[in-house]
C-alpha cells in the first residue's frame, strides 16, 4: 500500500479509476437515444449515478415519443381520408394519361401531315409564282412589241396622243423588267425621240399662232413624254405673252390718248387698264389651274403665279410711270412744296386747285388699292395650297413687296401723301375762313367742315394700307387741329371789351352773346369729335393693320389726338371762365347786400321772411337776368358748366358773407330754408348735381339749427353716417360760435 501510494504521488498527479473516469466522459457528451452508438455506450456504463441519470433521460425521451406516436395516431383518420382520395385520384390520372398519350399521338400524326401538305402547297405556290412570272414576262414582251409597233403607226397617222401612250407604256414595262432586247428599246427611244421632236415643233408653232386648242393639246402630251417641267415652262410662258399682249394693246391705247390734246380728264383711264392687266393674271391663273396641276401639280401653280408676276412688274410699272408723267405728279409736288414754303411771302401766285386734286388722290388711291388687292389675292392663293412648302407664303409676300411694280407704288404714295396734305391743309384753311353761323346749329359752319375734310384725309389714308401714308396724314391734321384750328376757336374770345359788348343793350346785346356762346359751344363740340375721329381711327387701322408693330406706331400717333381734346376742354374751361367774370360783376351787388341782412330772428321776423324773401329770389332773379339766358344758345354740357361757375362764384361769395353774421336758432332755420330753395332751383336748370356744390353751406345751416353745443356730437365722427363733413373741426367751433346763445366755453371744451 505504501509502495503504491508512493509511485501515485511519484507521478505528480492524483489517481483516477476507471469508473470515474467513464462517469467523467458520460456525463461530458450528450446521448442521442435511438442510434447504435447510444446502445454502445449505455453498455459500457458501470458507474450506478451514471446510469441513473442516464435512465431518467431515456424515460423522458420516452415519454416523448409517446406524445408524438399519439399526435400521429390522432391523424390517422384523416390520412386514410387522404389515401383514400389519392387512390380514386390516380385511377382517374390513369385514364387522361391514358387518353393524353392518344390525344398527343393523334397531334404528332396530324403534324406530320400538315408538313407534309405544307411543303407540297409552297412546291405548288412557287411553281404558281413562277408561272405568273412567266406569264408576265410574256405578256410584257407582247405588250412591248405592241407598243412599239402601235407607237409607229401612230406616228404615221399623226395620233400623237396615242403615240405618247403607247412610249409611256412600254418605258413603264421597261423599267419593271429590265429584260427586254436592245432592238426593241432602241425602235421604241427612235419612235419616242420622233415624237419629241414633233410635239415641241408643233407646240412652237401653235404658240406662234396662238392656237389655243393645239396648245393645250401638245402641252398635255408632254407630261406622258416625261417632259412636264418643260411644257409648264412652255405653257406658262404662253401665258405671259398672251397677258402682255393684252395689256400692252391697251397701254398703247393710253399713250396714243395721251398724245391726242382733245381729250379731256375722264377719257383716260389708267385705273381701267391696270384692272385689267391683274384680271388677266388671275384669270391666267384659275381658268389653267387643271392644266397647270396636270404638269407639275400644286408646284405648277406657284411656278405660274411667280412667273405672271414679272408681267405685273413690268407692265404694272410702266402704267403707274405713264400715270405720273400724264398728271405730272412731280412737278406738282414741286408747286406744292414751293408753294406752302411762300405762303408768308408777299405777291405769291396762287396754289394748286384743290378740287383738281381730290380728283388725283381717289385716282391714285384706286390705284393703290388694286396693287393691293392683287398681291393679297396671289399671297392667298399660295398659302392656300396645302403640298408646297410654308414657307413659301412668306417668301412670295417679300418676292411681290420688293417687285419693281411694288416699287413704283412706293413712288406714287410718296406723291399721295403731298397731295393729300395739300388737300387736307387747304380745305382746312378754307372752312376756317368762310366759317359762318348755321341756322338750327349751335355751332359754326367751320366745326363740322373741317372734322369732315380730316374724317375724310384719313379714311383715304387708310385705305392705301400704307403705314407711313397713314401716320404722315394723321400728323398732318393733328398740326392742323392744333395750330390753326386752335387759333380759330379762341378768336372770338380774345375779342377786347368782351364784357362790355353782353351788357351794353339792345339787339347787339343777344348777337354778341350768340356769338360768344357758339365760339364755346365750337370748343365743346371739336373736343367730342377728335375723341370721335380718333375711335373710327383705330377701328379701321386694326382691320387694315395686323402687324403689332404698325398698330403700336398708330396707337402711339392716336394718343396725340387724346392729348389735343384735352388741350380742347382746357381751352373751353379758359373761355368759360373768361365768360363768367363778365357775368359775375352783375350778380354780386345782390349778393354783397345780403350782408345787411340779419339772421338775429325772432318769431315774428322769421315768420315775415317766409313771406317776403329778403334776397334769395333778388338772387335768383339777377342769375336768370344776367346768366340764365344763354341756356338756349349753348349745348348742354357747356351750359351746365357756365352755370356750374357761377354757382361756385355764388356759394364763395356767401360762405364768407355768412361767417362773418351772427345767428339765432332761428336764423339757422332761416339759412337752411334759403340754402334749400337755391339748390332746388339751380337742380332745376341743369342736368349736374349741384347738392355738393352747396354741401358746406348745408353743414353750416345743419351746425346753426342745432339745439345746444353737444348735440354736434350726434353728427360728428363715428356718428357720421352717409354724411361727408366739408367743414374742418376748427370750421365747425366758428360756426358753432356764430350762435349768440352758445358758450364760448362749451364750444371750447367739444372733443371734435
Amino acid at each position: 500500500m505504501a509502495s503504491s501510494s508512493s509511485s501515485s504521488m511519484a507521478n505528480g498527479a492524483p489517481s483516477i479509476g476507471p469508473e470515474e473516469d467513464q462517469e467523467h466522459t458520460i456525463s461530458s457528451s450528450s446521448i442521442n437515444f435511438g442510434t447504435s452508438e447510444a446502445l454502445e455506450q449505455v453498455l459500457n456504463l458501470t458507474d450506478v449515478g451514471a446510469m441513473t441519470r442516464l435512465l431518467h433521460e431515456c424515460i423522458a425521451y420516452q415519454r416523448n415519443l409517446d406524445l408524438q406516436l399519439e399526435t400521429l395516431l390522432s391523424q390517422r383518420t384523416d390520412l386514410e381520408k387522404h389515401l383514400s382520395n389519392l387512390q380514386r385520384s390516380a385511377q382517374v390520372l390513369h385514364i387522361v394519361k391514358a387518353d393524353a398519350d392518344h390525344m398527343r399521338s393523334n397531334v404528332t400524326s396530324t403534324s406530320s401531315l400538315a408538313d407534309h401538305v405544307s411543303a407540297k402547297v409552297r412546291e405548288l405556290d412557287l411553281a404558281q409564282s413562277n408561272v405568273h412570272s412567266t406569264l408576265s414576262r410574256l405578256d410584257a414582251i407582247l405588250q412591248r412589241g405592241h407598243c412599239i409597233d402601235g407607237a409607229k403607226k401612230a406616228l404615221e397617222t399623226e395620233d400623237f396622243e396615242a403615240a405618247a401612250n403607247y412610249v409611256r407604256t412600254f418605258l413603264h414595262i421597261d423599267s419593271k423588267y429590265k429584260d427586254s432586247r436592245s432592238d426593241q428599246r432602241d425602235q421604241l427611244m427612235a419612235s419616242k425621240r420622233q415624237l419629241e421632236g414633233i410635239v415641241r415643233k408643233r407646240l412652237g408653232s401653235a404658240v406662234d399662232r396662238r392656237d389655243h386648242a393645239s396648245i393645250l393639246r401638245f402641252v398635255r402630251i408632254m407630261p406622258l413624254l416625261g417632259l412636264e417641267e418643260e411644257g409648264l415652262q412652255v405653257y406658262v410662258g404662253y401665258l405671259k405673252m398672251v397677258v402682255g399682249m393684252r395689256c400692252r394693246l391697251e397701254y398703247e391705247g393710253l399713250v396714243e390718248a395721251m398724245e391726242g390734246s382733245e381729250l379731256g380728264f375722264d377719257r383716260l383711264n389708267f385705273v381701267a387698264c391696270l384692272t385689267n392687266l391683274f384680271k388677266d393674271i388671275v384669270l391666267a391663273v384659275e381658268e389653267n389651274d387643271e392644266v397647270l396641276r396636270g404638269l407639275c401639280g400644286e408646284d405648277g401653280i406657284v411656278y405660274a403665279i411667280i412667273e405672271l408676276q414679272e408681267e405685273c412688274d413690268s407692265r404694272g410699272s410702266l402704267i403707274l410711270n405713264k400715270y405720273m408723267e400724264y398728271r405730272k405728279l412731280g412737278r406738282l409736288a414741286s408747286e406744292i412744296n414751293s408753294y406752302s414754303k411762300n405762303l408768308i411771302s408777299v405777291g405769291v401766285v396762287e396754289g394748286p386747285d384743290p378740287r383738281e386734286i381730290e380728283l388725283y388722290l381717289e385716282e391714285i388711291l384706286s390705284l393703290t388699292q388694286l396693287g393691293e388687292d392683287y398681291m393679297e389675292f396671289m399671297v392667298s392663293k399660295i398659302r392656300g395650297l396645302s403640298s408646297i412648302d410654308p414657307e413659301l407664303g412668306p417668301r412670295a409676300t417679300k418676292t411681290f413687296r420688293s417687285g419693281s411694280f411694288n416699287r413704283v407704288v412706293q413712288d406714287i404714295t410718296g406723291f399721295y401723301v403731298i397731295l393729300e396734305e395739300f388737300f387736307m391743309v387747304e380745305n382746312v384753311r378754307k372752312a376756317i375762313k368762310i366759317d359762318e353761323h348755321v341756322s338750327d346749329s349751335l355751332t359754326t359752319s367751320m366745326v363740322d367742315d373741317v372734322f369732315y375734310v380730316l374724317q375724310s384725309c384719313c379714311r383715304r389714308a387708310i385705305s392705301t394700307s400704307n403705314i407711313n401714308s397713314v401716320l404722315a396724314v394723321l400728323s398732318g391734321a393733328m398740326n392742323l387741329l392744333g395750330n390753326e384750328y386752335q387759333e380759330a376757336l379762341q378768336q372770338k374770345m380774345r375779342e377786347p371789351n368782351l364784357g362790355t359788348k353782353l351788357f351794353l343793350g339792345g339787339a347787339g346785346v343777344h348777337k354778341t352773346g350768340t356769338e360768344v356762346a357758339t365760339a364755346l359751344n365750337n370748343m365743346d363740340v371739336s373736343s367730342e369729335y377728335v375723341l370721335k375721329l380718333r375711335h373710327e381711327i383705330e377701328e379701321q387701322c386694326i382691320e387694315v393693320f395686323p402687324a403689332p408693330a404698325d398698330r403700336e406706331k398708330i396707337k402711339s400717333c392716336l394718343s396725340d389726338l387724346g392729348e389735343m381734346s384735352n388741350s380742347f376742354k382746357q381751352i373751353l374751361n379758359a373761355g368759360m371762365e373768361q365768360l363768367v367774370a363778365t357775368v359775375t360783376p352783375r350778380v354780386r351787388p345782390v349778393l354783397d347786400s345780403v350782408a345787411t341782412i340779419s339772421y338775429e330772428l325772432s318769431e315774428t321776423e322769421y315768420a315775415e321772411n317766409e313771406v317776403n324773401d329778403p334776397w334769395v329770389q333778388k338772387l335768383l332773379h339777377s342769375v336768370e337776368k344776367n346768366a340764365a339766358w344763354f341756356q338756349p344758345l349753348m349745348t348742354t354740357n357747356n351750359y351746365d358748366l357756365y352755370v356750374h361757375l357761377v354757382i361756385d362764384f355764388i356759394v364763395k361769395r356767401l360762405e364768407v358773407i355768412m361767417m362773418q353774421k351772427r345767428f339765432s336758432q332761428l336764423g339757422g332755420l332761416q339759412l337752411d330754408r334759403d340754402i334749400r330753395t337755391l339748390v332746388s332751383h339751380f337742380s332745376s336748370i341743369t342736368q349736374r348735381t349741384v347738392r355738393d356744390k352747396f354741401a358746406r353751406l348745408t353743414q353750416m345751416a345743419t351746425i346753426l339749427n342745432l339745439e345746444k353745443v353737444s348735440e354736434i356730437l350726434d353728427f360728428w365722427g363715428e356718428n357720421a353716417g352717409p354724411m361727408t363733413w366739408r367743414l374742418t373741426p376748427a370750421e365747425v367751433r366758428r360756426v358753432l360760435g356764430l350762435r349768440v346763445d352758445f358758450k364760448t366755453e362749451a364750444i371750447a371744451a367739444l372733443k371734435l
